[in-house]
């Protein structure tokens, strides 16, 4: 009885910090990270159908390595393939092309497979010249590579999703990669713990928000936007920092800073 009592209570809390913050709408800020959470999403989208659509072929798994999304105009590609010894080149045994929406793709085998060495060669080194940094707990984790300035790239480290309808948030790290994906310049972690609210309410109860708390940083983080957009029911999300602001990610990935 104490538990629920207590869930209330939180319950009750969130559900009063988006009302106030109806009542003093502020400006969107922070559009930088908005646009990579968005390109995250839409990546770990891209990713996800194209597998499904790859799996239909009952591909030949000695040729998978790595799955690399790549996205072209409006239209997302995905490669399917592994990096050859020399790590000189990307050999790619399947592509996924997206259709009319991000939810809709067509997988085709290449014979003979198709040797890359520029995007997908690069992104390929980059994810393990990430992933021989980072120090990953006993879990699953994700990793994704997208575009960033002067030709360099980021590689996103993020802990996957195993269990329907339980979204984990945090374990994470963002690195800033050289253009050949061979050199680290710069390592973000995100956030050090990782959070995986498996929503238990009370019945008949709805959450109208998340919160969680930041000691590595007084910002949202892109992974912060991606998990937002990313959970179902779509909620906004609070985040409290150390210098005791306090943020909402809107359902769109918008952020919004809260004068409490």
């Amino acid at each position: 009885m104490r538990t629920r009592v207590v869930f209330v209570i939180l319950f009750i809390f969130l559900t009063f910090i988006p009302f106030a913050a109806k009542k003093k709408p502020a400006d969107p800020i922070m559009p930088d990270v908005t646009a990579r959470g968005l390109a995250l999403y839409e990546y770990d989208q891209a990713t996800w159908h194209a597998t499904d659509a790859l799996q239909a072929l009952r591909p030949e798994t000695q040729a998978l390595g790595r799955y690399i999304a790549h996205k072209s105009g409006a239209v997302w590609e995905v490669a399917f393939g592994r990096l050859n010894q020399a790590r000189d080149t990307f050999v790619i045994a399947y592509r996924a092309t997206q259709g009319a929406n991000i939810q809709e793709f067509t997988a085709t085998k290449l014979d003979p497979p198709q040797a890359d060495t520029a995007f997908y060669l690069d992104a390929a080194r980059a994810i393990d010249t990430a992933l021989q940094d980072f120090h990953v707990q006993k879990r699953m984790y994700n990793a994704a590579v997208l575009p960033a300035a002067d030709n360099q790239l980021y590689v996103y480290v993020t802990p996957a999703q195993t269990e329907n309808g339980v979204y984990p948030l945090g374990g994470d790290a963002r690195y800033l990669v050289s253009s050949d994906g061979n050199t680290i310049i710069e390592k973000r972690q995100l956030h050090i713990g990782i959070i995986e609210n498996r929503g238990n309410l009370p019945k008949g109860a709805k959450i109208a928000a998340g919160i969680h708390t930041h000691i590595l940083s007084d910002v949202p983080e892109d992974t912060d936007v991606f998990y937002v957009l990313t959970r179902k029911p779509a909620t906004p999300e609070m985040i409290g920092t150390k210098s005791k602001k306090f943020y909402e990610i809107s359902v769109d990935g918008t952020i919004r800073e809260i004068k409490m």
